[in-house]
Parts: C-alpha cells; structure tokens; sequence
C-alpha cells in the first residue's frame, strides 16, 4: 500500500504582520512539499476575533507571494477541503466537540473570569505554583464534572456563558516522536484542561487545528517551537477523537534568537538595531505606525528566503547560496537542529549583496530604469550598462543602485562642506582653473586619453595626484563618494565632465 501523498500546511492567525519567523516556517514546509511531491496548504486560523487584525490576512498573501511560496490551497485558490479560513468552518467543529463531551473526554466549565482571576491571585499569595485548571482542583470548581447533570441542563438552558475543556488524564506519560527533537515524553499532572470551545460558538486554537488537520489531511505538521508545549493536548485530542492511528507526524522548529544570542528575536530588537523583522513594510491601522520591510528595504526576494533558509537548516555543506530549486532539493527534515539560530542582519546584507552582485547587468539596469523613474530621470540602455558594471560591486540594497550612481544622471547641487575644508586649499581654485583650460584642448577624448593627460598635468604641475583627483571628485560629484575618477569622468564623456568642472569653479567661488 502505497503511503498517502505528503500535505503540510502553514496555519497563521491575522493578529498582525507576518514575522520573519513565521516565513521560516513556511519555507520549510514549502521546500518539504515541494521535496516529497506533496501539497502546501496556506490555512488562515482567524477564530480569536478579539486579535483580528484588519489587512493582516492580505499582508500574509502578499509576504508568501513576494518570497515566491506559491500555495497549492488557500483562501484565493480554493481546493478539495475548502474553505480555508477557520471562521467559515465553524460548523464542523461542535460535532466534534459533542463527540468529546459524550465520550467525557471533555466537559463544560462555567467558572467566570473574575473568578479564575480570583483564584490566580490566591495562589500566588499562598504557594509559588500557577494556579492551573487541572485534575487537583476540577472538583472545587463550577463544571459538569461536579456538577449534577439538572444543573448542568439548568446552566445551558439559562444561557450561562461557558466553555468547554478537555479532560486531561491524571498520571499518564505522554510520549511522541518529533522528527527534529526525537522521543518527547511529558507527565499529565504538567498539563491544565485547555479550553477547546467557547461560548461565543468559537473553538480554540488548540481544537481547530487539531479537526482541521485531520479533515485536510494534513501528514505533516512543521511548526515553532513555540508549540512545543501544546503537542501532547494534541495527541490526546487526536486519541480522543479516534484519530491516533492516521495522526500527522510532528516537525518543531527551532527558535530565530536575537543577534545577541539569547531571547526569541522579537520586533523590538529590529527597531533597537535598525533592521527589519518582516518581510513587507506593514503600516498598523490603529496607530498608523510604519514598520519597514525586507522588500522596501531593498532586498531580493531570493536572498531573504535563501538567509532564512539557513537559519536553523544544515544543507551538509559550507555552500551558503542556493536556488530555491536547489534547496527544495537538498532540504530534509533530518538536518533541522534542535537549537536556535542567531539572526546576524549583517549577514542577511552579505546575502543580498551576492545575489545583486551575480545578477547580469542588464537585470540591474531594469531595476536602476525603475529608480530613475521615480526621480523623473531616464537614460539609455547602454549607458545604464557602463554605470551598473562600475559601480556594481559596491551594491548591497536595491537603493545602493541610486546612491553609488545618481552624479552619472545629474550634476551636484551642492558640495560637501567638510569634504570642501578638508581638500580645498589656497591655490586650488588657480590650479583648477589651469586644469580646466588644458582639459579643453584634448583631442580623441577616452579613458586612455585623459589618463595620459592627468599624469602629465601633475608632472608639469609638480604635484601629488590628489591634490588634484580630490577636488575634481568634489567638483564632479559634490562630495568625496563613487569610483575612481577616471572610470567616472569616462562615463561621463568630456562634455559634461569640463561643464561640471566650471559649474563647481563658479560655485564655490561665490561661497
């Protein structure tokens, strides 16, 4: 009997933007199905309404779209176990949950609120322990556990608020392999009776994922480590429910650390250290606070997924860069580590510095046509050409394209102060303006040319070379930035080099 097809699923609540994180998750259970011939399934798991986020449900489609995770079942798509977001399911799951109260695997609670809250400050005076919903103290508590079945039936007829819990076993070891961790064994007397239904008609997290899973079926779960602490109530819900046998196996990944190493990496370190912790720019709809982006930052969709990929994966090698194609098919489960992952945002540059750097330079001349745009600019294709091979191998972001080369598509405006105090000496203005007169006399202008012409100049001039390449740079490109002079001046053709070069005379002379 052949085994049934892979199925993985990546099942984000719409609480807020997509962390970097939880893209990891997602790529890693794209590159398992893409691996094993199997299906990725985008579930949005939006039953807590209290969190909804408004745009956060577009914000996940348009994060996985831009890092290229192309989803075989979702909300837009559709598919065989449709609908994909949890709020349109909620008539599956009280069958289920009927099917756990008659079987007294599960039972109705009706303590308040204010009373559970009651009880968690009494236990914090008294003893050192949580308070804890669980088998030591179910019977000093308002459930159906303890309660007669008329005051139960009386309790549900009036309307009183309650919710369900699962019964949680007492003194039962609860073992389960996970593919990254090994055997994972947890006592029930460390596990509370979670609760799986609400009474505004709602199931848990912990509910809806588990019937979920099962109804898509899903073979696979790969998820946060964060979860870790929930995988027994989910064995037993499966057990519960009379799933066991046909249960998914368990994948927990291993946390994404601050640079500093210690502490889950959170969007306060991105804002301390200046880095992006999502993938697109989010703007929060309450506060309308902007939360920038790997993609407004300039990153290549290929180099982010390619730097998250190594974030916790060992492909076997030193190698660092990957296709996705080559990491869909290098990528096993088995080399996951247990431990967590430093994110190094210096790194994360070094990523898409490669990537830029090996793009072919008509494609970063597309993207330079693009910022040209937008600064009202244009050039030709050729000349495009000649800018990105000089400039680019000092690119790292996207608008490193803009700041390494705008002096090749306009003139200064104004010339660095500092740079001028530093370089400008008495007689550079005589010295210039004697560089600009015999400048204008040279015949057949080109690269060769105009080096020749500048090695006599300084010859006859008796000068070092940078007392005149210096203030040639700041007349050319109004600051001490870019390539070398020649190369520049090059580019620029004798035309507008000389125009520059009178232009900066006449401007700083008024100054």
């Amino acid at each position: 009997m052949n085994p049934p097809q892979v199925r993985v699923r990546f099942a984000p609540s719409p609480t807020g933007p997509l962390h970097l994180g939880g893209v990891r998750t997602a790529l890693y259970n794209y590159l398992f199905a893409r691996k094993n011939n199997g299906k990725f399934i985008l579930r949005i798991e939006d039953t807590d309404r209290s969190r909804f986020v408004t745009g956060a449900e577009e914000y996940i489609m348009a994060s996985l779209k831009w890092c290229g995770l192309e989803c075989d079942e979702d909300i837009e798509k559709g598919g065989p176990y449709m609908p994909y977001r949890q709020s349109e399911r909620t008539a599956l799951y009280q069958t289920f949950i009927n099917q756990l109260l008659e079987s007294g695997h599960a039972y109705y609670a009706f303590d308040t609120p204010e009373e559970l809250d009651a009880l968690r400050i009494q236990y914090q005076h008294r003893s050192s322990d949580l308070f804890q919903y669980n088998a030591k103290n179910r019977s000093s508590l308002r459930n159906s556990l303890f309660m007669t079945k008329s005051e139960v039936h009386k309790s549900l007829s009036e309307g009183k608020p309650y919710v369900v819990r699962i019964r949680i076993p007492e003194n039962e070891e609860i073992v389960f392999h996970d593919l990254i961790r090994g055997e994972v064994c947890v006592h029930s007397e460390n596990l509370d009776d979670k609760v799986l239904y609400k009474s505004d008609g709602l199931p848990t997290y912990h509910m809806a994922n588990v019937v979920d899973d099962f109804m898509m079926k899903i073979t696979h779960v790969i998820r946060g480590e964060e979860w870790l602490p929930s995988a027994p109530l989910h064995l037993l819900l499966y057990r519960f429910l009379g799933w066991e046998k046909i249960m998914p196996q368990f994948a927990h990944l291993p946390l994404i650390l601050k640079p500093e190493g210690t502490g889950k990496l959170s969007k306060r370190d991105g804002d301390r250290l200046g880095f992006p912790v999502f993938p697109l720019e989010w703007i929060d709809p309450l506060t309308k606070e902007v939360f920038h982006g790997y993609r407004e930052d300039g990153y290549l969709p290929e180099a982010f997924i390619n730097m998250l990929a190594l974030l916790g994966w060992n492909p076997g090698s030193d190698r660092e860069l990957f296709s996705m194609n080559e990491m869909i098919e290098l990528f096993s489960i088995e080399r996951v580590g247990k431990s967590g992952s430093k994110f190094d945002p210096e790194k994360a540059k070094w990523f898409n510095h490669q990537y830029l750097s090996r793009k072919q330079n008509d494609e970063l001349a597309e993207l330079l046509e693009r910022i040209l745009s937008d600064h009202s600019l244009k050039s030709d294709r050729a000349y495009l050409i000649k800018v990105i091979d000089l400039i680019k191998d000092r690119i790292v972001l996207i608008p490193d394209l803009w700041k390494n080369s705008w002096f090749f598509f306009q003139p200064p405006e104004r010339y660095d102060e500092l740079v001028k105090q530093k370089i400008w000496l008495g007689d550079t203005s005589l010295l210039i303006c004697d560089f600009l007169n015999d400048a204008s006399q040279i015949q057949n202008f080109n690269k060769e040319s105009f080096h020749l012409f500048i090695q006599d100049f300084t010859n006859k001039k008796k000068i070092k070379l940078g007392l005149l390449m210096n203030p040639l740079r700041l007349l050319t490109v109004g600051s001490n930035q870019g390539p070398g002079m020649i190369e520049i001046v090059d580019i620029l053709g004798k035309e507008e080099f000389l125009k520059r070069i009178k232009t900066g005379i006449e401007a700083l002379s008024v100054h």
